[in-house]
């Protein structure tokens, strides 16, 4: 068994507390290392490492910073595989699903290359008789990311990679469920050249991240998981001066119209409703077909397609999806299901029976689709995060978007449909964060921001993107005037540029 470490000032560090947490293999049930969880003190000497370190590395040039970037996206294309396994053994995703995760982050680490130029300021020659104007972008000092199980590669790169471009150093509190990728990019950081000190991961539960919210010399805190974890970090981090970005649950639901192409429609659900075992914030987990005739023919074409899902361990390459990350959360994903049927909601395929011959511990769900859902049902209300769509029927387009426009969350929505007006109506009108026309899962490319609204997000600055650059710096704005031997004496009135 694996006994996991901190990485603290570019070393592994093994935890000092006392406490660990298992770690489980989800395709066997197996417990394959030890995690510990970091106490006040341990957290305290990252921050400190990082605070000690942070001002040389401010102090070097964006372009030297950027050239640490590109030798880590290096290194990550040559050590692609071995991650892709390690993330999927400990996550249960598929290898294949992994190496998305993996390059979805890679992507930011691309992007965040070229931060050199977002960090440009502004300039004005002659602003007032001999004054000139400017502003600089400096990084903040120390950050925190507090990242989930789901993407235990993307967004960890999705928040250090901007950070550390930006100049500052970043303590990383990853998933205790899935620690051993994390781990393994800070290594890669620290062989693309990035000093000791500027990023450091801590492994915790509760004490660590009340440790980072409360530490004055941590300036900004981004998270991702849950809503109620999400308002709690939120809430807690502005209460000690911090700028926080906390993104939680979600509800997305694809919207099909009368017109849309149906295959291609069910190929989208099957793929965004059940990919990962349904564990992604940006997951479809409702569908609102528009018309009886629609939802009839959709429910006539997408049953077999759920029934005929291959359910199999992370390893095997024909896999549609592997097991749930844990059996606590495979036994929350049931309890749903059982829910679903108390409600008086139809269950049209139950995969609640499922096992897998060979991994009968594994922690393994078959696809299950639920049919006649509607909004006071908790199935609807709240986020399963599991394979589980439900199908809430509309009368019409109107009726279709009150259903996402209503939902307390906001993350992401899709339309399919052949028709471009209702398309750009749609997207003009629904009141969600990211949509997707003819896509299933719109989450934006690096160089736009991904964030989603209402109860989806708390904070005004989203991930990736401009919006990184903003969150991980702050901007100081100069005025000078050199003098001209002209004396002019004491003036007792707000200046003007005139």
């Amino acid at each position: 068994m694996r006994e996991v470490t901190h990485f603290i000032g570019g070393r592994h560090v093994k935890g000092t507390s006392g406490r660990f947490v298992d770690g489980f293999q989800p395709m066997t049930g197996e417990v394959i290392s030890r995690v510990p969880l970091a106490s006040k003190a341990e957290v305290r000497a990252a921050i400190e490492n990082a605070r000690d370190a942070q001002p040389a590395w401010a102090a070097t040039n964006p372009q030297r910073r950027a050239r640490v970037l590109m030798k880590f996206v290096d290194l990550l294309n040559r050590d692609m595989d071995q991650l892709a396994d390690l993330l999927a053994r400990e996550h249960g995703k598929t290898v294949a699903d992994a190496r998305g995760d993996i390059q979805r982050g890679l992507e930011v680490a691309e992007f965040s290359i070229g931060i050199p130029h977002l960090l440009k300021g502004e300039y004005t020659s002659d602003a007032g008789p001999g004054i000139d104007l400017y502003s600089l972008r400096q990084p903040l000092g120390v950050v925190a990311g507090i990242t989930p199980f789901n993407f235990p590669a993307m967004i960890p790169m999705w928040k250090f990679c901007p950070a550390i471009a930006c100049g500052n150093a970043f303590i990383l509190k990853p998933s205790e469920r899935d620690p051993g990728v994390p781990l393994k990019l800070a290594e890669l950081m620290i062989e693309a050249g990035l000093p000791a000190g500027i990023l450091n991961v801590v492994n915790g539960d509760k004490e660590a991240v009340d440790a980072i919210l409360d530490d004055p010399d941590i300036r900004a805190v981004g998270f991702v998981g849950s809503t109620p974890i999400a308002e709690y970090i939120y809430t807690r981090g502005c209460a000690h001066g911090k700028r926080v970005q906390c993104f939680g649950g979600a509800k997305n639901h694809m919207v099909i119209m009368p017109d849309a192409d149906l295959d291609q429609t069910v190929d989208a659900l099957i793929g965004a409703g059940y990919g990962s075992a349904g564990e992604r914030c940006m997951a479809i987990s409702v569908a609102v077909p528009v018309g009886e005739a629609t939802a009839n023919a959709l429910v006539e074409k997408l049953i077999p397609r759920v029934e005929a899902l291959k359910i199999g361990p992370s390893t095997d390459a024909s896999a549609d999806y592997g097991p749930l990350v844990t059996k606590a959360h495979l036994d929350k994903v049931r309890s749903y299901v059982d829910l679903g049927v108390s409600e008086g909601a139809k269950l049209l395929v139950d995969g609640r029976g499922f096992s897998l011959q060979g991994y009968e511990n594994g922690f393994y769900l078959g696809g299950c689709l639920f049919d006649g859902v509607t909004p006071d049902m908790r199935i609807y209300k709240e986020e399963i995060f599991g394979p589980v769509l439900s199908i809430a029927r509309a009368d019409n387009f109107e009726t279709a978007l009150r259903l996402c426009n209503d939902h307390e969350y906001g993350n992401g929505v899709a339309i399919y449909t052949r028709d471009g007006d209702s398309a750009r109506d749609f997207a003009a009108r629904v009141n969600v964060g990211m949509v997707g026309v003819n896509v299933p899962i719109p989450v934006p490319l690096a160089y736009y921001t991904f964030g989603g609204w209402k109860r989806s997000s708390f904070g005004d600055l989203n991930q990736h993107g401009l919006d990184a650059v903003r969150f991980y710096t702050k901007t100081k704005t100069v005025t000078s005037r050199w003098p001209s031997g002209v004396k002019e004496g004491a003036s007792f009135v707000i200046p003007t540029m005139h």
